[in-house]
Order: C-alpha cells, then structure tokens, then sequence
C-alpha cells in the first residue's frame, strides 16, 4: 500500500468517526427542539453526505464537532442555528442561548398527491419528538379496497425522488399509516364538512391544503368549520384577501391569520433573487419566463382539457401556458406590483424548472461578473442562505437539483447583463424545494 494511499485512508477513517459522533451530537439536540442547518440545508443524516457537505464548504468537520459538543453540554434547547456559519463566524456555545419551549401543533395534509407526499416525507424524516410539527393525519378522497396500501406505496417509492429513507407501514386495524415509527390516520372524505378532527385525537391543527380545489376564503374556510381545525395553509396561489407568503420575503406579515397560501413553487423560486436585486439595483420592470416541468394537470395523451393546450400529450410536446407567478411575486413585495410580466412554457421533464429574468434596473448593474458577485455574496448570507443557491459549473443541467431543498438555485454561467438591463436564469426543483418553504411558513403560522 503507497504512503499517500494510506493517507488518505487514514484521513478518511479519522472522518467518519468524527461524523459517526457529530450525528449522534445533532440527534440529541434534534430532541431538545434545536434546529440544526449547515449553509442553509438540513443537516444529513448519513456519514457519506455529512462529510461530502464539510469538504464542499471548507469548514472542518473537527470544528462542527466541536461546537456542536458544547452546545449540547450547555443543554441548548428551543433555538435554531446554522452551524457552518456559526463556525465560520468563529462563534462559541456561550453566543448562544435557549429560546421558549416550543409546543407541539398537529398538522394535518388534505390532499396526499406530489407535494403531500414530498411534505410527509420532510417531516416524517426529522427525528422523532413531541415538540413541534406533529403529522397526524391525511385525507383523501374515498377510495375502494386496496387504498391504504396504495398510499403507503406511493409514499416509499417515487419515480423522481427514489426511496423513502426509512420505513412505511401499512396499520389496517387503525387505518393508518406507520411512517419511521409514528402513526399517520387516513381519513376518506369528499369535503372538510364531513370531518370531526377531534375523534381522532387531534385538535388546534394546522390543514395544509394541497388539492388546489379551494383557493379563496370561502372555499378554504370550509376547513376551520371543522371541529379541531384552527389554520389553514394552502399550497397554491390564493384569490382575494388571502396573504401569499414566501418565506425569508414576507413571512412576517402572517401574524394572526387563520388562512394564509404558500403561493406557488415558481414564486418562491423567483421572488426572493427579485428582492435582492430590487433592494440593491430598483427594477424598473421586466418579464419573467419559466420553463416548466410538466404537473399532473395536464393529459399523458391528446385529450380533452378545459385549458388550452394543457389537453396536448405533456410528454411529447412543449406546451404553451400562462402562469400567475409574476403578478403574484407583488403580495410578497408590494413596490414590484404592475412591473413584472409572466409566462410559462411546459416541457417534458418531471421535475426541475428554470425561470427566466428579464430585468431593467434603476442603477447599472455592470457586467455579468459583477451580477454573479452580488448574487454569490447573497446566497453565503445567512439570511439568504436558504432561498438562494449559487451554480457556477458549466456542465449543470436539470437533473442535478432533483431533491435540492433550496428554494432556487442561481445559474452564473448563463447571466448576460450590461448597464442597467440583466437576463438571470434560476433553477428550482418545483416539488422539493417549495415543499420545504411550505413547512417553514407552517412553522411561524404554529408559532
């Protein structure tokens, strides 16, 4: 064996034992309600990935043992933190301290298609607690026999997002679903009026809507009209009054509210690099185009569907379609209202989109390089961190961001900017990135 062999060897060994303790260190303080992300990301709970994301970002796994250790030795509890940034920043456990102690909230999914499934999946893979966000239930629509298994079926194995990482269990006696070890009650209903929550043990609950049937106060104040219901979060775009939120622009405006929406993946993905640009440079106007991974609404084959074009074979044909992100990027950032236009053009693809952003500003923005230099400073902020990724390699394509939690990701290859105009191109995985801005803004509405 060659002496640099055996360096690295030996180097790589001394890792994963490091990363075999730190895990064992973040699972401790998983359970006392401390939120742990490194650069924005969840934490992974492999020894493989945690030392890939250590290497990939300079910082010392020794280091975020280290600090992790005397976090948890301080008994820290009730907070969140990011602990590559911490690191970074040089902080020790004493910059630290415990926050109020956080209660649980039963959430419920109405609606178990791509985004419940991949919502489940989130939650059910963060350590078990009873604290915080508690899944409880699910419900469908009435289905025959064969459906529970079904559902569970769904969930473990998925076409785009492989494997579930843990385990899924058909409960028939209880009509459920064991999901890593904790009970998810299916419930069969046609409409919210049909449901008493609180027969099954829940109550308070937070009915994440992802059906999309119900868009306006009316149609999902059905749901707290059900007893053991006390806020709604839709996964699409409201009408009305209805506040649409993205999380790290306007989360801060949810206060009180009962029934809040989660706008739409593509306005997640786009609104908040829109805000950092505007803050820094004032858009004047501009029009935003997204290539779009065909959805569920539209037909397999040439069939009849009640909007145009959605009716021609989604995997065959680009397909032309309107979307409502552009206009609906003005709830979260009000000075932007008017000033931005949209369109969509469906491609056959399962998951990953790209939004294009043709941009005129107030204040030059210089060249590409210096484009791709403000928005690279912005998605190392801790505040953007987890909304905004950076790409910078010339062999990117869609696949790579299939199961990327950021909310976009930053293409700097592509930018093409000059005096006060810029063309910027964002990748975002429309199912799993959105998904996790959906939990953070269920988070504030449990406060």
């Amino acid at each position: 064996m060659s002496d640099l062999y055996s360096a690295h060897l030996s180097a790589r060994k001394a890792q994963e034992s490091q990363a075999v303790e730190l895990l064992v260190v973040l699972n401790g303080l998983a359970n006392n309600q401390v939120s742990v992300t490194f650069l924005g990301e969840r934490v992974a709970l492999n020894v493989a990935t945690l030392i890939a994301l250590h290497d990939d970002s300079g910082v010392a796994l020794a280091d975020t043992l280290a600090l992790a250790k005397a976090l948890s030795d301080k008994g820290l509890a009730n907070t969140t933190l990011d602990i590559a940034q911490a690191v970074k920043a040089g902080k020790s456990a004493d910059d630290f301290t415990s926050g109020a102690d956080v209660p649980a909230t039963d959430v419920v999914l109405y609606g178990f298609g791509r985004i419940g499934r991949i919502l489940a999946r989130l939650l059910m893979s963060r350590p078990a607690s009873d604290k915080g966000l508690q899944l409880k239930a699910i419900v469908v629509r009435p289905a025959g026999d064969g459906d529970l298994a079904k559902r569970a079926s769904l969930l473990e194995r998925d076409s785009v997002h492989g494997w579930f990482d843990g385990s899924v269990q058909v409960d028939t006696a209880n009509h459920g679903i064991v999901v890593n070890g904790r009970f998810i009650k299916v419930i069969y209903a046609a409409d919210p009026s049909e449901i008493d929550y609180t027969a099954h043990g829940i109550n308070n609950a937070i009915v994440i809507d992802n059906t999309g049937k119900w868009k306006d106060e009316a149609g999902l104040g059905k749901h707290l009209a059900s007893r053991g219901v006390a806020k709604v979060l839709l996964t699409a775009p409201a009408k009305g009054d209805i506040k649409n939120i993205v999380y790290g622009v306007n989360h801060d405006t949810i206060g009180s509210d009962t029934i809040v929406s989660a706008a739409s993946c593509t306005t997640n993905a786009i609104t908040p690099t829109l805000k950092v640009l505007h803050d820094e440079y004032g858009i004047v106007n501009g029009h935003m185009e997204t290539v779009h991974a065909f959805t569920n609404d539209q037909n397999l084959v040439d069939n009849h569907h009640k909007s145009d074009r959605r009716g021609r074979a989604a995997p065959l044909n680009m397909v032309m379609t309107s979307t409502g992100a552009a206009s609906a990027v003005a709830k979260a950032i009000p000075e932007l209202k008017g000033k931005l236009s949209g369109n969509a053009i469906r491609v056959p693809t399962p998951n990953v989109s790209l939004a294009i952003l043709n941009l005129n500003f107030d204040k030059a923005v210089g060249d590409a390089e210096a484009v791709n230099a403000f928005i690279k400073a912005k998605s190392q902020s801790e505040q953007w961190q987890a909304q905004i990724d950076y790409s910078d390699s010339s062999e990117a394509v869609s696949t790579d961001f299939v199961g990327s939690e950021k909310v976009a990701i930053f293409d700097a290859k592509a930018t093409i900017a000059s005096d006060n105009r810029a063309t910027l191109y964002v990748w975002y995985d429309n199912e799993m990135g959105y998904s996790t801005q959906v939990i953070r803004v269920a988070e504030v509405m449990a406060k």
